[in-house]
């Protein structure tokens, strides 16, 4: 019998439309213009876009269109929060644009799991989901390393604070983060998860890298 190549096949595709296409910025703007306003953001960000406070997301080495689409998020009241909503209404929709591509062009950080105990568990399900609780793996949108997919607008997580991310995953099971518009796709997988599941996920992607 011939092995089932199929599910390798796609994940190396999509391992190169993904390399692809953060080798080529999908938003046009200036690194150079962008770095010289990102000054503010550093003090929460840090300085290359790595935050060392775990409640506040490193952004360094995510992608641009998601930048942008969080940034119009908060100016647009999609999303809430008392320190970016005034931050994101500062800035004009080239400004978000080079921001964005600043950010974009920085090393993304590179950290270990923040529970060991937990990375079976965290990796089995970000890698084959769990279906009988109707979960679906995570690397089907975010990728096999946590790169996520700038053309779909997924959002890169690896080396991502858990605290963040978990901070994060509580919101959309909630409902009080809704900026996955439309489709709903992170409400409804996140109302899936229990609270040991969303633990277990955000330590893992910090450690993905």
């Amino acid at each position: 019998m011939k092995p089932n190549l199929a599910p390798i096949i796609v994940l190396t595709a999509f391992t190169l439309f993904a390399a692809q296409a953060r080798a080529e910025s999908l938003v046009d703007g200036s690194i150079d213009a962008g770095k010289a306003k990102a000054m503010t953001c550093t003090a929460c960000h840090g300085a290359e876009g790595n935050s060392s406070i775990p409640t506040w997301p490193n952004i360094a080495g995510q992608s641009a269109s998601y930048i942008v689409a969080q940034l119009n998020a908060f100016k647009g009241g999609l999303r809430t929060d008392p320190l970016m909503a005034p931050q994101a209404m500062m800035l004009s929709d080239e400004d978000m644009r080079n921001v964005a591509v600043y950010f974009e062009s920085l090393p993304a950080a590179a950290m270990a799991v923040a529970n060991p105990a937990t990375v079976s568990k965290g990796e089995a399900l970000y890698r084959g989901g769990n279906a009988d609780a109707g979960i679906p793996a995570c690397l089907a949108c975010h990728g096999p390393s946590g790169r996520g997919n700038p053309a779909a607008n997924y959002p890169a997580v690896q080396g991502q604070h858990a605290t963040y991310t978990a901070k994060q995953l509580r919101d959309y099971a909630s409902g009080a983060r809704t900026s996955d518009g439309k489709t709903r796709i992170m409400r409804d997988i996140s109302s899936r998860l229990s609270a040991g599941d969303i633990e277990a996920l955000a330590s893992y992607v910090q450690g993905l890298h």
